[in-house]
């Protein structure tokens, strides 16, 4: 795992000659905030209601994604007018606005993965085409790949070029064209209808999940509006209720046509922001949906927050930092002060990435709130994080044969965990400082594990990789010591190192002279006795006739 966890540092931010590293920012925050609540105790009628309200209107989104893939990059403000007045009479205007918004965003969606999987083919073709042009078994370099190993495999990556080149003209020509592929419910739900054996289900289960998935339960927030929405409307005391479809008016159960849940809903988390928001008439989204698997129903509020000027990164470093290393299975954290020294000892916060994505999003939003409550109690306002990326890095050709090693990339928390980081931190009023990546675990290692390694304490290289995060942050040199210049490493000034003195921990000055060879630095309590060590130190050398360093 450490070897691996290297060559993942490396892959992040390697300098190369010549680089310079990325000044260090404060993450953005961020701009949009959503709460769930579950929707208890409702009637039979209740949900036989939603339902079908959620069918209907599932039906109509089916029909006008359907529309949009049609028109292709060749949509105008024109047709959607006219896609919006033909879901208005079966539905209602806003319902209409709703589903339009909902598809527009689902098609540029598609079009954006569909652009980055045209561009991760043309960096599986360059890298196999550049290895297929060398001499079977020629070494590679740390910038390029070399030849493939053996005659079969170099015939093998032929094949799965060319595979690869058949991939890329398809994909492209889609894009050229305009075409979309989108499965309202989800392509892989669709695909477990073929396998549901391997799955767990059963026909009827799977067509829950499947309904559910499809159904359309969304309404747009609304400025000025009464509690900042029309159609799915929360009062302050938790009162849901739901502007029906026009088709299905007959359902209604109270005046203007809208339908009123049995049971109240709470949102108990960010609650207060809420009732603010309703209260003032601003907008606020709501989307309704069902869990077949608990059979439960749950409502989801959100809104938009105005943008927030970031603090300056000064004021965020003005206590200290927390680094933080993140790895495969943990968060390593060392707290700095603001001079760079490493305070205290490191802390780990382990979370398994295993099992299914629920209970992954669930293992980093514990281990975050572990460390955001750590980094509170130690009275520190920023945490360091590595603004790592491995979007590029997840090719299948760029790695051959190293099989786990491209696994532990693929299943790096990186985009994940910084999201969930940077959400979770503003709530806590501790800022996140972004540092460059480059040689964080390698120059950690190599400066600070073993002199922060004690008889009972092991340090590895993920707690001196956090230090060095935590250094690059607060604008300090990853090196413990800068080495003297040539002149000064001999006697003719004594021996020189460039480090702070435990009496004045912000300053960079001489070693202190000691008695013996000049080739240590003094110990902490030399202070106490420096005359009379100073001293005999003259008188023990006096022979040389050399002059003191001045301090």
């Amino acid at each position: 795992m450490r070897s691996a966890s290297r060559s993942v540092r490396s892959l992040a931010g390697n300098p190369g000659p010549g680089r310079r590293f990325a000044a260090p920012f404060v993450a953005m925050r961020p701009s949009g905030v959503a709460i769930r609540a579950r929707l208890k105790h409702l009637t039979d009628r209740d949900g036989m209601v939603l339902r079908a309200v959620g069918a209907h209107l599932g039906t109509l989104a089916s029909r006008d994604l359907k529309a949009r893939c049609a028109d292709g990059p060749g949509h105008d403000s024109g047709r959607w007018a006219a896609r919006k007045r033909g879901l208005t009479a079966e539905s209602s205007s806003r319902w209409a606005g709703s589903i339009t918004k909902a598809t527009h965003d689902q098609w540029a969606l598609a079009r954006r993965n569909q652009l980055a999987y045209i561009r991760s083919l043309e960096a599986g073709i360059a890298t196999v085409s550049h290895r297929l042009s060398l001499p079977v078994g020629q070494l590679g370099t740390k910038r390029a790949p070399g030849g493939y190993q053996s005659a079969e495999e170099w015939h093998a990556k032929s094949r799965r070029l060319a595979s690869l080149q058949v991939r890329h003209a398809a994909v492209l020509a889609d894009w050229q064209a305009g075409r979309v592929r989108i499965v309202r419910g989800g392509k892989r739900l669709a695909g477990t209808r073929h396998h549901l054996e391997e799955a767990g289900l059963t026909k009827e289960q799977w067509r829950a999940k499947w309904e559910a998935a499809r159904w359309f339960l969304t309404a747009d927030g609304e400025s000025g509006k009464q509690f900042g929405n029309e159609t799915i409307r929360i009062t302050p005391d938790g009162q849901v209720s739901i502007k029906l479809p026009a088709p299905l008016g007959h359902l209604a159960n109270a005046p203007h046509g809208r339908y009123v849940l049995a049971a109240p809903v709470t949102f108990a988390h960010r609650g207060t922001e809420w009732a603010d928001r309703i209260t003032g008439n601003r907008a606020v989204a709501y989307r309704i949906h069902h869990d077949p698997d608990r059979r439960r129903w749950y409502v989801t509020a959100s809104w938009q927050r105005p943008p927030v000027t970031t603090i300056p990164l000064q004021a965020a470093l003005a206590k200290g930092v927390v680094g933080v290393d993140t790895n495969n299975d943990h968060l390593a954290a060392w707290r700095l002060d603001i001079h760079g020294n490493p305070i205290g000892a490191p802390r780990r916060f382990f979370f398994d990435l295993s099992g299914s994505a629920d209970h992954r999003d669930a293992q980093i939003r514990h281990a975050i709130t572990r460390l955001l409550h750590w980094t509170k109690d130690c009275d520190v306002t920023a945490i360091a994080i590595e603004d790592l990326n491995f979007e590029q890095e997840k090719t299948r050709e760029k790695h051959g044969r190293r099989k786990r090693f491209r696994q532990l990339i693929s299943r790096f928390p990186t985009a994940r965990l910084k999201a969930r980081l940077v959400s979770m931190a503003s709530s806590h009023g501790v800022a996140i400082v972004a540092v460059d990546p480059a040689y964080t675990s390698k120059w950690g290692a190599q400066h600070w594990q073993q002199p922060m390694t004690t008889p009972n304490r092991t340090i590895t290289r993920h707690d001196a990789a956090s230090i060095a995060i935590g250094r690059r942050a607060l604008g300090h040199p990853i090196r413990r010591r800068t080495a003297p210049p040539p002149t000064h490493q001999s006697d003719e000034q004594g021996h020189w190192t460039v480090q702070a003195t435990s009496g004045v921990p912000g300053r960079e000055e001489p070693c202190p002279p000691v008695p013996g060879p000049r080739t240590r630095c003094a110990p902490p309590d030399h202070a106490a006795n420096a005359g009379d060590q100073h001293a005999h130190h003259r008188s023990g050398r006096a022979s040389e006739q050399e002059p003191t360093p001045a301090h």
